[in-house]
């Protein structure tokens, strides 16, 4: 399906700075930069399968963490992009249900990034009745995004990239500017490299 050709090429904004007390999710956010950036497509759906194990253990041990449940809705979305298939709904739905649960526990977790990531799956995820995708609902969680991060580069860019989807071009220009000057984030060198190519590639669209 197309819808997932979009997810697999979009999965790249899921490189987000976290907390430096969050070691364990540091670690889950490392492996997945390898994943994404580095590993050959063929090789991607074993690895985000083994790694959703790993997010899967750490948030039965910490409930109570939204970056834990943010990490295994990342997780999920980047594995269904990169299998693809039927299988593929079913993993964006539970992402769905991790990310929600995240907002719930706490909103600004991440500078917003559940806010960010929920927002990209209302605009890539099909509508009813194969899916839950919404566009008005995506414009409403990309924009609480942009709220609680408005320089970054994930937010700003993933905005433009629902711009662009709704013809807004002329919209889209400024927020890929703004992402493209977004200051580096440190120890994410691999997934700002992986953003600024995507920016680059947005900005040729248009």
């Amino acid at each position: 399906m197309k819808f997932f050709t979009q997810l697999a090429l979009t999965a790249a904004f899921w490189g987000l700075s976290i907390a430096a007390q969050a070691a364990d999710v540091s670690d889950l956010q490392k492996r997945w930069a390898q994943i994404n950036y580095e590993l050959p497509v063929n090789e991607q759906p074993k690895a985000y399968a083994q790694l959703d194990a790993e997010a899967r253990q750490l948030t039965l041990a910490h409930p109570d963490s939204a970056e834990a449940h943010i990490w295994q809705g990342i997780i999920l979305s980047s594995w269904a992009g990169a299998e693809g298939g039927l299988g593929a709904l079913n993993k964006v739905k539970e992402a769905k249900v991790q990310l929600e649960q995240a907002l719930t526990l706490e909103p600004g977790a991440l500078q917003g990034s559940a806010y960010t990531s929920l927002g990209t799956l209302y605009h890539k995820v099909p509508g009813w009745p194969i899916g839950f995708g919404d566009d008005e609902k995506a414009a409403e969680l990309l924009q609480k995004s942009l709220a609680l991060n408005p320089d970054g580069i994930d937010s700003n860019y993933f905005w433009a990239d629902y711009l662009i989807g709704q013809k807004r071009y002329a919209e889209a220009r400024p927020a890929l500017l703004k992402a493209q000057a977004a200051p580096s984030r440190p120890g994410r060198e691999l997934a700002d490299k992986g953003r600024q190519r995507d920016i680059l590639k947005l900005l040729k669209t248009l």
